[in-house]
């Protein structure tokens, strides 16, 4: 076969590969992780849609965002251990459930250290997969 054919085929397949959906929620989810743990409201804000609601509207996105702005004002830390993902499809859309324990070496989280159990709702907006639902439990 023609080296020039080969090298054009492999470039095809390459371009089309692209990374499963399933994969794509569990980088969201890591990012989210590393996005608490630098206290990076930013990269935060990447990973949620602008009509995130956590507890079932018990804390918006703003109110998120909000809380870790503050935390890096404060200078504070944040650690955050996630458990096994699991990650199932429902019709268009994914939910992923974990544990999360969380430690605080500041004084603003205090009352939201320990371990969750956490359930995550998912949807494609554009080419990003975005959290639009999470609720939490202690564990």
């Amino acid at each position: 076969m023609n080296p020039l054919l080969c090298a054009v085929l492999a470039l095809g397949l390459a371009a089309c590969h692209r990374t499963p959906d399933e994969s794509r929620v569990r980088q969201g989810i890591e990012t989210a992780q590393h996005a608490a743990e630098q206290v990076d409201a930013s990269a935060l804000g990447d990973v949620i849609t602008d009509d995130f609601s956590g507890n079932n509207g018990e804390l918006e996105r703003r109110q998120l965002l909000g809380m870790l702005r503050a935390a890096a004002f404060r200078g504070e830390t944040i650690h955050a251990l996630t458990g096994p993902v699991s990650v199932e499809a429902r019709g268009d859309r994914y939910v992923a459930r974990f544990t999360v324990t969380l430690t605080s070496g500041g004084k603003l989280l205090p009352a939201q250290i320990g371990v969750y159990e956490v359930e995550t709702a998912w949807r494609k907006e554009g080419r990003a997969w975005r959290c639009y639902s999470a609720t939490w439990k202690s564990a």
